[in-house]
């Protein structure tokens, strides 16, 4: 076996840069031109969780389709809302010392009981999600 030349390392140092930037920039356009099967929101109901996993005042944030959801235990009963923020698609949180719907990213609030702001830059209430009980399990979305 020859010892590799000066020539060939150059050349294939350039063979491995011209792999690594086609897979850099062709990724993401094939990903553009052909997006995953991802719904904006299930068709079918999401199971949450057994309805003693989740006591009052408490929450679960989920995967609800292509963006997460976040499900409330409240002390009126349980609340189900989108878990992005509607000033920018920051995530939200759940507040236990004041029993509301915090985003992080800007400092907004929301109603844990219909996803009204109470404070901050948010624009919109959260989007409501419907929670249905069957069998002791709590579901969100479709038709349980």
């Amino acid at each position: 076996m020859s010892p590799i030349t000066r020539r060939d390392f150059i050349n294939l140092v350039k063979g491995g840069a011209l792999v690594t930037g086609v897979v850099v920039i062709g990724g993401p356009v094939v990903a553009y031109l052909y997006p995953s099967d991802l719904q904006e929101t299930p068709s079918e109901p999401v199971l949450v969780c057994k309805v003693d996993e989740l006591p009052i005042g408490e929450s679960k944030t989920i995967n609800y389709g292509r963006y997460p959801a976040i499900v409330i235990n409240t002390s009126e009963g349980l609340r189900a809302f989108s878990a992005v923020c509607t000033h920018f698609a920051c995530i939200v949180k759940w507040n236990t010392d004041q029993d509301n719907i915090y985003c992080p990213c800007h400092d907004g609030y929301f109603s844990a009981l219909d996803g009204s702001v109470i404070s901050g830059p948010p624009p919109a209430p959260l989007t409501s999600i419907s929670v249905t009980v069957v069998d002791d399990e709590i579901y969100i979305g479709g038709a349980a």
